[in-house]
């Protein structure tokens, strides 16, 4: 069992969590995720490592159904049942010179150890983030240590500029020279953001979040369609670059789940 050692909400909709997990603490590094029950007879809810300090590991969590929601109802001293990690495969630094960032959402979580690690290394970062509303976006206290210029976007205009984070990509491009770029959010948005970078010749990450259930790549759940070739997001991921990626194929894989997932809600599903 692993101990939550510290809890915060981080907005109405997500919160951090510290947990205590020597070993994982350990070996985790930027791009590893776990692997979460919170009781015995909870769905397996995949997460990424967001930070490490004195042993622990900082994990954030965003309410999106039920399993999330009951992992939430979890205070500080409470114990999950199993976590298991670092899973996946850590991202390969590059050694590059001016770094583009874009998070869209909790998608700023995973970004953040990355850019983290390249800003280590000497890496000018430039950050675009956005999200619904002001109150939506998270971690920019975070980001500001690490990134050189900072743009923001929300859905309502409440902060920064009104519109979707890809509003201004092609301008920026044109503007700034990069090496090298790092993309991650809803898939529709790595998309579409990555559809751009690639165009301006620039090398581009993703991070893709298909439905995991075990981890090991036995269940085949997470697989995605690079180049015509079928990866598992847990084993060979979950970073991968975004040029081959069959972005429509995750997305209509992602809508059959949300579907039964609803189905499920509503007793219609009797498997």
């Amino acid at each position: 069992m692993f101990q939550i050692t510290k809890k915060y909400p981080l907005n109405q909709d997500v919160d951090a969590l510290w947990v205590l997990a020597p070993f994982i603490s350990l070996n985790a590094k930027p791009g590893h995720f776990i692997i979460l029950r919170s009781k015995d007879e909870s769905e397996r809810i995949p997460l990424t490592i967001v930070d490490v300090k004195d042993e622990q590991i900082l994990l954030i969590v965003q309410k999106v159904g039920y399993s999330t929601e009951e992992l939430c109802t979890l205070n500080e001293g409470d114990f999950i049942l199993d976590l298991v990690g670092p899973l996946g495969q850590a991202i390969v630094v590059k050694n590059v010179k001016r770094l583009l960032a874009v998070a869209g959402g909790v998608g700023a979580a995973p970004l953040l150890p990355q850019v983290k690690e390249y800003a280590a290394q000497g890496t000018k970062v430039d950050l675009l983030i956005g999200a619904k509303t002001e109150d939506h976006l998270i971690l920019l206290d975070e980001f500001s240590h690490y990134c050189r210029n900072i743009y923001i976007y929300t859905d309502d205009g409440s902060k920064g500029q009104k519109g979707f984070v890809t509003k201004d990509i092609n301008e920026i491009l044109q503007k700034n020279s990069y090496d090298h770029a790092i993309v991650i959010g809803p898939v529709v948005m790595m998309k579409s953001a990555s559809q751009i970078t690639l165009k301006h010749n620039i090398s581009t990450d993703v991070s893709l979040n298909p439905i995991m259930i075990d981890g090991t790549g036995m269940c085949g759940n997470c697989r995605v369609s690079i180049n015509g070739k079928t990866y598992f997001a847990c084993v060979d991921g979950p970073d991968f670059n975004a040029e081959g990626i069959d972005f429509d194929e995750l997305i209509a894989r992602q809508k059959y789940y949300e579907k039964e997932e609803h189905q499920c809600r509503l007793g219609l599903n009797n498997r």
